[in-house]
């Protein structure tokens, strides 16, 4: 899990890394090889059991995290303590900057078994010790952004709300918040991830607010007269039935919306229903929630629920698994030139060599696969876009300068482009294959 830090505020993430990072970071400056060109590549060897497709999440995140990823005086200080690392060593971690490229997917894309949805490009010694950031974002902010995918999917054009900052560590939650907005969900609970990235923030009232006061009429006139009739009364404190019977009593006809957290939501909003439209409150929408995923909302596809809420299962539950990305060397150039490297031992083995890759269309603009052409190094020309080819990689970061748009909106239309593309068999969240495999479109020249 990715522990968020304001990079803002000036915090330091160099040490949201792994120890032996920077054990590799003294061994190579030792060996000569820690100023050799590199260049590594995200890419998860498999998408979580019945998955179909991933979601790209937390690039924007992952860039903001870079800028304060300096080793200033108490982190030196520490490390310095710890014994393992030489002076010219702690001397060199002291005027780090990552002045490298990093190429990737953009945030809300979506990506497939072994997909190269980032590329670092800079000397080793600059690109290894980001690691346990990238990853620790990426696989995070992704695994959230797959389950909110598939949520949004089942719900058929009904608002969702992410409300899952409990059930997660305090400081992902706005990660969440972020990943969820991208893929589709309308508003958030967090109000960190609506100051920090100026997405929609809504709530209104809990079940220790209906019990504090003498009694539930108290609590819904308590309600009305701070913020009227047109919000959103819990009515499941204590009786369903009377709730909404109360709710209507005391907000009129233009009482906005009810939510029910408790039961079974499906009869239950079919039962709210026809009681707010005999009661003349035909206009009162139904808000449900209660650990929801992407199944327990698609059975709600026949009951009349206007707006969802999900949170436990989107942040931590069974549908957001980890993303299970890794960083992997695939070239490094030395007095010989570039040369591909991979990664050979069973199960875990990599492929070599810089990647460029291409969503492949057909004439309707669906999506029908994805392409790569592989490359011994960097330097080496590429393909241009062409029609039914659409490249996924973009440049995100040069010479260590944040060079693209990061922000949660400009994702947000992106992955809905992104996802119109797939058909409705591999939108579908019924378990299956992953729509597409990584196949070769050319062989580059070696």
């Amino acid at each position: 899990m990715s522990v968020l830090v304001d990079a803002a505020a000036g915090a330091s993430t160099a040490l949201l890394t792994d120890h032996y990072e920077l054990t590799m970071l003294e061994a190579a400056r030792q060996s000569g090889a820690a100023f050799h060109p590199a260049v590594f590549e995200v890419f998860a060897r498999r998408l979580p059991d019945g998955r179909r497709y991933g979601v790209v999440g937390g690039v924007g995140r992952l860039v903001e995290e870079l800028v304060a990823f300096r080793f200033g005086e108490p982190e030196l200080t520490w490390l310095e303590g710890r014994g393992f690392l030489s002076q010219a060593t702690l001397e060199w971690l002291a005027s780090y900057r990552f002045q490298g490229t990093i190429r990737g997917y953009r945030e809300g894309e979506l990506y497939f078994p072994y997909s190269p949805v980032l590329t670092v490009e800079a000397p080793f010694a600059e690109a290894v010790l980001l690691e346990t950031l990238i990853l620790s974002v990426l696989n995070h902010d992704s695994a959230v952004a797959a389950a909110a995918a598939r949520m949004v999917t089942a719900a058929t054009g009904r608002p969702l709300v992410e409300a899952g900052a409990r059930r997660t560590h305090e400081r992902a939650a706005p990660a969440a918040s972020r990943a969820a907005y991208v893929a589709g969900f309308d508003v958030t609970s967090n109000l960190e991830a609506g100051r920090r990235w100026g997405i929609p923030t809504g709530g209104t009232t809990g079940h220790s607010f209906m019990m504090v006061h003498r009694d539930e009429r108290a609590a819904f006139e308590a309600q009305l007269a701070t913020y009227g009739p047109a919000s959103t009364f819990l009515v499941d404190t204590y009786d369903i039935e009377q709730g909404v019977r109360l709710a209507v009593q005391v907000a009129g006809s233009e009482l906005g919306a009810i939510r029910i957290d408790s039961g079974d939501l499906a009869e239950e909003a079919r039962r709210a229903r026809d009681l707010l439209d005999g009661l003349g409150a035909t206009g009162t929408e139904i808000v449900v929630s209660g650990d929801l995923n992407e199944f327990r909302i698609a059975e709600l596809s026949d009951s009349p629920v206007d707006r969802m809420l999900a949170g436990t299962e989107l942040v931590t539950g069974s549908e957001a698994p980890t993303a299970g990305m890794v960083f992997k060397l695939v070239a490094v150039a030395d007095d010989r030139g570039w040369r591909s490297v991979a990664k050979r031992s069973p199960a875990k083995s990599t492929r070599g060599g810089v990647k460029e890759t291409f969503r492949m269309l057909d004439r309707s603009g669906q999506a029908i696969g994805e392409a790569l052409v592989a490359h011994e190094g960097l330097g080496e020309t590429g393909l241009p876009a062409a029609r039914g080819r659409r490249p996924l990689q973009h440049l995100l970061v040069e010479q260590g300068e944040i060079v693209a748009d990061i922000s949660p909106d400009q994702a947000r239309e992106h992955h809905r482009a992104a996802m119109a593309e797939l058909s409705d068999e591999h939108r579908s969240i019924a378990p299956g294959e992953a729509a597409f495999e990584l196949v070769d479109m050319v062989r580059a020249p070696r």
